[in-house]
C-alpha cells in the first residue's frame, strides 16, 4: 500500500489543521492506521492511531484532547483533525499502516510521504 499524507501548512498558535492520508494500491479497510510525527533532529514518535473500524482510538499524553483521528473506509483515507495547535507540535507528520486490524500487538509501517505542519508562536 502507498500512503500519501498532506494538508500541513504554516499555522499561528491556537490554530487548527486538518491532515488527511490517502492509501492507494490495496484497501486499508481491514488494518489499523496511525499517525506519527518527526520533529527536526529527533525521533519519530507515535501521536495516534485508529482500529480498522473506527470504534477504537489511542492518542498519546501530548496531543489527547486537542487531536482526533478519524477514518473513512469508502474513500480509503485516514484523518487527523488538530486543534487547540502548539509551537511544539511542529514537524513533519507520517501515517502508517498496522499490521492487523486491531491496536493490540500491532505493528505500523508501510511509511508514506510525511507533511509538514508548522505552528508558529
Amino acid at each position: 500500500v502507498q500512503l500519501q499524507a498532506s494538508g500541513g501548512g504554516l499555522v499561528q498558535a491556537g490554530g487548527s489543521l486538518r491532515l488527511s492520508c490517502a492509501a492507494s494500491g490495496r484497501t486499508i479497510s481491514s488494518y489499523a492506521m496511525s499517525w506519527f510525527r518527526q520533529a527536526p533532529g529527533k525521533e519519530r514518535l507515535f501521536v495516534a492511531a485508529i482500529n480498522w473500524s473506527g470504534g477504537s482510538t489511542h492518542y498519546s499524553d501530548s496531543v489527547k484532547g486537542r487531536f482526533t483521528i478519524s477514518r473513512d473506509n469508502a474513500k480509503n483515507t485516514v484523518y487527523l483533525q488538530m486543534n487547540s495547535l502548539k509551537p511544539e507540535d511542529t514537524a513533519v507528520y507520517y501515517c502508517a499502516a498496522g499490521s492487523n486490524g486491531e491496536l493490540v500487538e500491532v505493528e505500523f509501517g508501510n511509511w508514506g510521504q510525511g507533511t509538514q505542519v508548522t505552528v508558529s508562536s
